[in-house]
């Protein structure tokens, strides 16, 4: 008789290790292009600042990357499902980011700030704002969480101590 457990093992732990370098490389991936608005701001930011000698920074550009930061995010979501580790942390950083986004538009469009028929003062600027600033903040954190989940996923497993 042949032993099958013995290859039924082994396809598991050939599945095991796909499903680990897929979720390495979703979140090296996700991670970077989380990142990528925030650093893109300070980079042009520094160098406008540098070039103009004055602070010269374009505090929107968060929001107009959002497609590299969603990417990431999904990327993230993925990683961490596969992974089963900080699921949570990444799915509501990546929604609030999302949901302050979304809503920073509402408002502007609504209050008539986006079409340039309210002045860019008041509460619906301050509200904006807000909302701008929950958005990179929530992406901060996405990006925390990204490198979190590398630094998880990279971890040597302990070796269990003998008694």
């Amino acid at each position: 008789m042949i032993d099958l457990s013995r290859f039924d093992r082994r396809e598991r732990e050939i599945t095991m290790s796909k499903k680990m370098i897929t979720s390495r490389v979703l979140a090296i991936i996700g991670t970077v292009l989380v990142w990528l608005p925030i650093l893109a701001t300070l980079v042009t930011g520094v160098i406008g600042s540098i070039a103009r000698d004055r602070l010269m920074m374009d505090y929107l550009m968060p929001a107009e990357l959002v497609p590299f930061a969603a990417i990431g995010g999904i990327a993230l979501i993925i990683s961490a499902m596969l992974a089963q580790s900080l699921q949570k942390w990444i799915v509501w950083s990546f929604t609030v980011m999302l949901a302050a986004l979304v809503l920073s538009q509402v408002v502007a469009v609504v209050s008539g700030l986006a079409s340039g028929r309210v002045e860019a003062t008041g509460i619906w600027w301050i509200l904006v704002l807000g909302l701008i600033i929950l958005y990179a903040l929530s992406m901060i954190i996405l990006g925390i969480g990204g490198i979190k989940l590398i630094s998880s996923l990279f971890k040597k497993p302990q070796e269990p101590t003998a008694a």
